[in-house]
């Protein structure tokens, strides 16, 4: 009699793996589906294959040099336009993983997340970077590794902003837009090498964020005061005539 019952668990187990299983196959196909959707709505790209050489593409951007077996998917891509520029468009998810040894057993966790990169019309974007500010920020300012700080106090203590030309910080970062970012700010940006990114490293995306994202970086780059513009294009076109 135990023995008919232990199968029986072993049996409902099993079963319950297959139905889990199946399950979660139907809402991958079903975001896929959704994804290409969007994507056929911008007039762009769709493609599922894993991408090695996204990493080598974008080596500027920390969030893809971590672990290893690195690769880009489910990947859309095309242009937007954004202030009467065209901005090229990439969007998807990305994987890596780490191992971990202690010498006698060996563990590979796999991490999975979503991002946005927008190719800009200017290539002289000072490295620039955003995000809310966490403990090991924290800590950082108080060890005497401080970021740039603002007239805003309370915009300075939410928000960690670091970048090599503190100028071109100030310039950005004006009254508004630290409005905006205190108001709804969805990950991490980093402006580097003419491109855009927003992630914040560890989650994947619905479907529906998508859109929402793309519109978010939009009204960004909107609120770039105009003298920013400006200096940027000046600068861009002062590098492509050398």
């Amino acid at each position: 009699m135990e023995r008919s019952l232990v199968i029986l668990v072993v049996i409902a187990v099993v079963v319950g793996i297959i139905a889990l299983a199946i399950h979660a196959h139907k809402l991958e196909q079903m975001r896929l589906a959704a994804l290409r959707e969007f994507a056929a709505s911008m007039g762009w790209t769709f493609d599922t294959r894993r991408n090695p050489s996204h990493d080598d593409r974008f080596p500027q951007f920390a969030a893809f040099r971590r672990g290893d077996n690195r690769y880009a998917f489910n990947t859309l891509s095309g242009s937007t336009t954004i202030d009467g520029r065209t901005y090229q468009a990439r969007m998807g998810d990305y994987h890596y993983q780490i191992t971990r040894s202690n010498g006698k057993t060996t563990t590979t966790t796999h991490y999975t997340f979503s991002y946005l990169i927008l190719t800009t019309p200017f290539s002289t974007i000072p490295e620039t970077r955003i995000r809310r500010e966490g403990f090991l920020d924290k800590v950082a300012g108080a060890l005497g590794f401080d970021d740039i700080d603002f007239e805003s106090a309370e915009f300075s203590r939410k928000f960690h902003v670091s970048g090599r030309d503190k100028r071109f910080a100030y310039d950005l970062v004006t009254p508004q837009m630290m409005e905006y970012l205190m108001s709804a700010m969805p990950g991490e940006i980093c402006l580097a090498n003419g491109c855009f990114l927003i992630t914040d490293g560890t989650s994947r995306w619905e479907p529906t964020n998508y859109p929402v994202m793309l519109s978010w970086a939009t009204q960004f780059i909107e609120l770039w005061p105009r003298h920013v513009v400006q200096s940027l294009d000046d600068a861009s076109s002062a590098r492509r005539t050398l």
